[in-house]
């Protein structure tokens, strides 16, 4: 149980935790990657034995674009499967589906109502996606808001963000201290955590882009869940430069360093302890493919086994859904209380 001490008075009167609270989400998208695994899925795998953790499959964010329903069911299920073939343990940390928490969606309206027009306009996600799509939901315009009902419900003091999210995070401070300054101390302001080494796999082909799970580079990007022997052939065809030195230098040698990078977050040590050890691509390549053959085939038979039993995944997540509501509830009471709404009958 997470201990607190009460501070503040009225309405705006809170807990604040002697606990530290970790909160992150993943949108069921597009197929799970390395650099998802390396650069956040992997640290979360530590975050729940070292924090109150919360870990969130975002369905209702991947309503934002079109979607097949049967498709988005199974990959939704899919997901939440594959993040416990990673590591992350229902019985220790909190892992549930966004839409089967309620309070996620009330407190994104109140949330909208907070946030301006502005500060939504301003957010670079919602150009680059919305210059990429026939098809603008006014949901891809409001949906940092939603995110940051996603991450103050849960009294969050940590949100373990990429470069690409950090935009978000910040409008979830600002959105949260306003809330708090019209109406009291209501919700706690989360502070952004920069991932450890590994946060930014690039495209093996095109290593000056970050690893995505939208953009389409099959050849660039190694999904979880990928046939073995095809990883070790992406790996060992990742584009390198003609120079011939191993050395860690993003700037000059992004393919190489990138190489570095994911080897060294499969061994736990730094790209630049790494690169002492090799004078030739080929070997590197080669140590490459296989730290990361070993780091996923283990991922790939416990999801096997996980998805041979979905009642059991769906009892996990209704597990996690209860345990979520039992703290999001009461979170967003007392946000109702202090914007003036009416109790519930």
């Amino acid at each position: 149980m997470r201990r607190a001490v009460a501070v503040g008075t009225g309405v705006g009167h809170y807990p604040v935790p002697l606990v530290t609270r970790v909160f992150s989400g993943i949108q069921p998208s597009g197929a799970l990657h390395l650099g998802n695994l390396l650069g956040a899925v992997r640290n979360w795998v530590v975050d729940q034995h070292e924090a109150d953790s919360f870990f969130c499959v975002v369905d209702l964010h991947a309503l934002t674009t079109p979607q097949d329903p049967a498709a988005l069911r199974a990959a939704t299920v899919g997901l939440a499967q594959l993040l416990m073939a990673c590591g992350l343990d229902p019985e220790v940390c909190t892992l549930f589906v966004q839409s089967q928490v309620a309070a996620h969606t009330e407190l994104a309206w109140l949330m909208e109502c907070t946030v301006s027009f502005g500060e939504l306009r301003r957010m670079t996600q919602f150009k680059d996606k919305s210059d990429r799509s026939d098809f603008v939901s006014a949901a891809l315009f409001t949906y940092p808001a939603l995110m940051a009902a996603d991450i103050l419900l849960y009294d969050t003091d940590r949100v373990p963000v990429g470069d690409d999210q950090r935009q978000h995070l910040e409008l979830t401070r600002d959105v949260a201290i306003r809330f708090n300054s019209r109406y009291g101390d209501t919700f706690v302001v989360p502070e952004a955590v920069i991932p450890k080494a590994g946060a930014r796999v690039m495209d093996l082909q095109s290593p000056t882009n970050k690893m995505s799970k939208s953009l389409d580079s099959p050849q660039g990007t190694i999904g979880v869940l990928d046939d073995l022997e095809q990883i070790d052939k992406k790996i060992k065809r990742a584009v390198t430069d003609t120079d011939g030195e191993v050395r860690f230098d993003p700037s000059n040698k992004p393919g190489v360093s990138n190489l570095l990078s994911i080897l060294a977050a499969c061994t736990g040590r730094t790209p630049e302890q790494t690169a002492e050890g090799y004078s030739q691509y080929g070997p590197l390549k080669s140590d490459t493919a296989a730290a990361v053959v070993e780091v996923l085939t283990p991922i790939q038979q416990r999801y096997r086994e996980l998805a041979g039993d979905p009642a059991e995944t769906a009892r996990l997540l209704a597990l996690g859904a209860d345990k979520a509501a039992a703290v999001a509830g009461p979170v967003l009471q007392r946000a109702r209380a202090a914007i003036g709404l009416l109790p519930r009958a």
